[in-house]
């Protein structure tokens, strides 16, 4: 079932939503080499816990505050000691936060030091396929709209690998609702009619090589068939009758919500 969302709720999912961007304002810089994904992972639930809220991802007994996911994990990648960043990695960071029941979603890629080209590429085009998710996502639009402009960009322009297993959704009062906001437009199932009240989580994965994954054995940590990088980037949005305002936009403060690629 979609839950509509009422005004005082969205109000809520919107201070959880801009707590996360300050949060990525804040922390994004300190992120190097040399540092464990734990040591990141720290770096962030202190901030969450110092704040008032709480790490969304424990609510499904998720053993981290973040998804840390490296080089050719796509989603899921669980902190440890043992993984230590190196330049030229692309890290991405999926992160939610439970402030007094209201939940946040959002996922930044970091490229750490000097990427090689083809990575910088395949980040800036993961962007510029969430800035075209959000686009389509508008009252009056269904979310195979959303599919399509995702894979225009990615898969038909750029001949990148679409994750298909793995997609958006519905978020706000719980860390995963309805609707499924698959990035393939070639997938069976619902096709709901976008209405204003929705919150959605858009979430591009974008991978170099294949579109497909698998699930290493810690149950979690997906990773690119052909071991490939893949990139993730996500905001959440917020859709009214006349616009779609991106509640976890980095410059939410001078920018009233609209979505900048570089954001």
């Amino acid at each position: 079932m979609i839950i509509i969302k009422n005004e005082a709720e969205i109000e809520g999912i919107r201070k959880a939503c801009h707590l996360t961007a300050d949060m990525f304002n804040e922390l994004t810089p300190q992120i190097k080499a040399g540092m464990s994904t734990k040591d990141v992972d720290n770096l962030f639930k202190n901030y969450i816990i110092s704040h008032g809220g709480k790490p969304a991802w424990y609510r499904e007994d998720f053993p981290g505050a973040i998804c840390i996911s490296v080089n050719e994990q796509v989603i899921h990648g669980l902190p440890s000691k043992k993984v230590i960043l190196k330049d030229g990695d692309l890290v991405s960071i999926d992160v939610g936060i439970d402030l007094d029941g209201y939940i946040s979603d959002t996922t930044h890629s970091i490229q750490i030091g000097e990427c090689s080209a083809e990575v910088k590429q395949l980040h800036q085009v993961t962007k510029e396929c969430l800035a075209a998710a959000i686009n389509a996502c508008v009252a009056g639009n269904r979310i195979k709209d959303i599919s399509r402009a995702v894979y225009e960009i990615a898969h038909d322009q750029y001949g990148y690998g679409v994750v298909y297993d793995f997609c958006g959704h519905g978020v706000g009062v719980d860390v995963h609702e309805d609707p499924s906001i698959p990035n393939d437009p070639n997938f069976h199932g619902g096709n709901p009619r976008i209405k204003p009240g929705m919150v959605l989580a858009l979430e591009p994965m974008i991978n170099l090589g294949t579109p497909d994954v698998d699930v290493m054995p810690d149950g979690w940590t997906v990773v690119t068939g052909d071991r490939k990088v893949s990139c993730h980037e996500e905001h959440t949005v917020v859709v009214y009758e006349d616009h779609t305002e991106v509640l976890t936009a980095l410059d939410y403060k001078t920018n009233n919500g609209k979505f900048n690629v570089g954001m």
